[in-house]
């Protein structure tokens, strides 16, 4: 039985929140897979996330933040209770007084951060140029690339507590590991980062930046529906490599399919659902783990109503 929205609805309407009703997630994942949210919701500033939040608590209603949805796999069932997406105040990037160091909204999509740092000629999130993600879900999980992650630029994020308190915390209390954050599984609610960055060159950063991109756009498969690498790292080398020497790049299974171009990535080749992808993402773990000895862990968020 689907929970009852009466109270929630009336205070998402009095606090301004736009709000839909059984908006189908494919819409909002990189994936581009998942079904309906039973309320899809856009915050645009401080006093709506907290008032939102507030009322989600006091009707035990279940709720999930939503990013870019880039490292996110929805079920094919939806999502039973309240998905919120921040927008507006969130959004914003700015430097701080001192020259060096930038703020960006939560919401701040990765590559307006990084070409912001480039035009005010700042250095150190090139590593970041194309990754697909927001600011705040970036150091949810400490996300990498070419050598850097996020906990080597990030000097504070600011959140918001279970108790509606909103706290700063420097990157030492960050808890920052690989595709790991004092934030991963809790409930506090990232409201933003600021980057120490240093002075560089605007010519030199960008030509930096253009080169990883021209990099990913050769090896990854760019022009399709992803959520990024499905797997994390294992100690005995590389996922991608482990999945090829298993045979199994281009395999597939319905709509998902194993990139031909990047056997890290799983791609939607066109109406691919989640048991799709959960199907072959099974398939991938037990074959690399009996040939390979390696027990690969998934680096992507499944959520929604069980299958």
């Amino acid at each position: 039985m689907r929970p009852d929205y009466t109270r929630f609805d009336n205070v998402a309407r009095e606090l301004g929140c736009a709000c839909l009703r059984e908006e189908p997630m494919s819409r909002h994942t990189t994936f581009r897979i998942g079904g309906p949210a039973d309320r899809f919701l856009t915050v645009t500033d401080e006093k709506q996330l907290i008032g939102l939040l507030q009322i989600l608590r006091e009707e035990r209603l279940p709720w999930l933040l939503l990013g870019n949805g880039s490292n996110l796999l929805v079920s094919d069932q939806g999502i039973r209770g309240a998905v919120i997406a921040l927008s507006g105040d969130f959004s914003r990037v700015e430097l701080l007084p001192d020259g060096e160091t930038v703020r960006a909204g939560a919401a701040a999509p990765l590559a307006s951060v990084c070409a912001f740092a480039r035009e005010h000629s700042l250095s150190g999130l090139e590593f970041a140029w194309g990754i697909p993600g927001s600011a705040g879900g970036a150091a949810y999980m400490n996300a990498g690339a070419y050598g850097g992650e996020m906990k080597d630029i990030v000097k504070r994020v600011t959140h918001l507590t279970e108790g509606g308190e909103v706290v700063t915390v420097s990157c030492g209390e960050l808890d920052f590991s690989y595709r790991h954050s004092r934030y991963t599984g809790g409930s506090d609610v990232i409201l933003s980062v600021e980057y120490r960055l240093v002075p560089g060159n605007r010519e030199e950063i960008s030509a930096k930046m253009e080169e990883l991109m021209g990099r990913r756009k050769e090896k990854q498969p760019y022009d399709q529906p992803s959520a990024g690498s499905v797997f994390k790292r294992p100690q005995n080398g590389f996922a991608a490599a482990l999945i090829e020497e298993c045979g199994l790049k281009g395999r597939k299974i319905g709509g998902a399919q194993v990139s031909p171009k990047h056997a890290g990535f799983i791609v939607n080749t066109g109406g691919a659902s989640c048991r799709d992808v959960l199907a072959l993402i099974d398939m991938i773990k037990e074959k690399v783990a009996a040939e390979k000895g390696t027990q690969l862990e998934c680096e992507v968020r499944v959520t929604g109503e069980a299958e």
